[in-house]
């Protein structure tokens, strides 16, 4: 595969790492996941499954910060990843897979071709660098045995 990177000069790199960071205590207490999809020239594209730790819901897991670099997209790189959340959910006896996405963008149709689910809207989810507010989807699967 041809070398590609992520382009991430317009963010802080302050803020990133101290986002990293702060996912420490979840990933080694195992109720977070991280995947990575690497080349020689580094991380390419990473996706992360939160499991759920309360008692009356141990199917259950969500798909957080999935991510493809712009300049790997259409390579098959986001479907690996997703192969591999979903492998790792049901290693863990996680059968519920919920994730959220920008509304109309192309990343919901990605995960609506991969067999997820509307659920619903929510107007104003998130807000763009200039205060803008984004609406989402919530998207759901259940995964197959």
């Amino acid at each position: 595969m041809p070398a590609c990177r992520w382009d991430s000069t317009s963010r802080c790199r302050a803020s990133r790492a101290d986002y990293w960071l702060s996912l420490r205590a979840e990933l080694e207490a195992g109720s977070r996941l991280l995947v990575a999809a690497c080349t020689n020239d580094g991380v390419v594209g990473a996706g992360q499954l939160a499991l759920s730790m309360w008692p009356n819901s141990p199917h259950r897991a969500e798909l957080q910060k999935v991510f493809v670099a712009v300049s790997c997209r259409g390579r098959g790189i986001g479907r690996l990843l997703m192969n591999a959340l979903h492998d790792a959910a049901r290693e863990r006896g996680r059968s519920l897979l919920l994730l959220n996405t920008r509304k109309d963008g192309r990343a919901e149709a990605f995960y609506k071709r991969l067999g997820y689910r509307e659920a619903g809207v929510i107007p104003g989810w998130t807000l763009g660098p200039a205060g803008e507010r984004y609406t989402h989807v919530t998207l759901y699967r259940e995964l197959a045995a």
